[in-house]
């Protein structure tokens, strides 16, 4: 019996032909919705062309244009992503280890920082830091992604750690180790190996989110396209940077994403572990909390 019958029988010949037509349907409807939006950008705007009028792309025809975008705009998100990944990390182990420490004291203020920082907007937050810490727009917006992705890859390491054998923690008390040697040398590894496809496909949400910087004036990709070029080039060229922002986030986000599947495919394949989705943390914290939770039921039957 394959684990596919265990869910659901197989599908006879009428359901697979009425899969198999709705989707054609489907297929059909979402060409004819690309279709009609090509056609509707394609439309002329009064006197004016269409936006894949070739005299909309002139500007990007200029060498001047690519360098203020590849080097202020690209840079710029890419520098906040990297500097806001790396201490997030950092801020995640440290938040991992504090909220599943034994001592009640140290375990239930944590929880409430993460709850806390977890329901305010990142927004909001690079404003508060603006605002009231005077930081300067870089570190505002480096700040507000780093509390915010940092509590996330936190509570993914927490879970990670739940969900391993008690014998790992057993082992490495064996040998000797304190209780804090045996979770930095034994536990906490194999946790942060099992859980790096999560924590990659956090990033590219902090990645993403480094486009909020453009309401508190940070000079990132979005601001230098969408509104110090356009606004020196005027609207009429408004869409073609909107195409250019795109394309480049997209580059971006997509790279770092395929980077996250092959992470976890590898990590998968190495450990013996079902492959978690790394565009879903929260179900890579959820499995992981299963786990954890069917170990311990068997533990206490056992």
């Amino acid at each position: 019996m394959t684990g596919a019958s265990v869910l659901f029988d197989a599908p006879g010949p009428v359901a697979r032909r009425r899969s198999l037509i709705s989707s054609i349907i489907g297929a059909v409807v979402i060409l004819a919705g690309l279709a009609w939006v090509v056609l509707t950008l394609a439309a002329p705007r009064g006197d004016l062309p269409g936006y894949f009028d070739p005299s909309r792309w002139e500007p990007l025809t200029e060498p001047l244009v690519w360098q203020r975008i590849l080097t202020v705009g690209v840079w710029g998100t890419l520098s906040a992503a990297l500097t806001a990944s790396v201490l997030a990390i950092i801020l995640g182990i440290i938040f991992s280890l504090l909220r599943s420490a034994r001592t009640s004291w140290i375990r239930v203020p944590t929880a409430v920082v993460i709850e806390f920082v977890r329901g305010m907007p990142v927004l909001l937050m690079m404003l508060f830091i603006l605002l009231v810490l005077n930081t300067g727009t870089f570190w505002a917006v480096v700040a507000a992604l780093t509390l915010y992705n940092g509590v996330l890859i936190g509570e993914a390491l927490r879970a990670g750690l739940v969900s391993l054998p008690r014998g790992q923690r057993e082992a490495g008390l064996s040998l000797g180790m304190r209780p804090m040697q045996s979770k930095m040398l034994v536990e906490f590894p194999q946790a942060f190996r099992q859980m790096l496809p999560i924590i990659i496909a956090q990033l590219v949400v902090l990645l993403k989110d480094t486009s909020l910087g453009y309401i508190v004036g940070y000079v990132e990709l979005l601001r230098v396209t969408m509104n110090q070029l356009a606004t020196f080039y005027g609207n009429y060229y408004l869409f073609s940077f909107f195409v250019v922002a795109l394309v480049l986030y997209l580059i971006m986000n997509l790279s770092l994403s395929w980077f996250a599947r092959w992470v976890a495919r590898r990590t998968a394949s190495k450990s013996g572990r079902p492959v978690l989705n790394p565009d879903d943390e929260d179900q890579a914290i959820l499995m992981a909390t299963a786990v954890a939770d069917a170990r311990q039921s068997e533990t206490g039957h056992g």
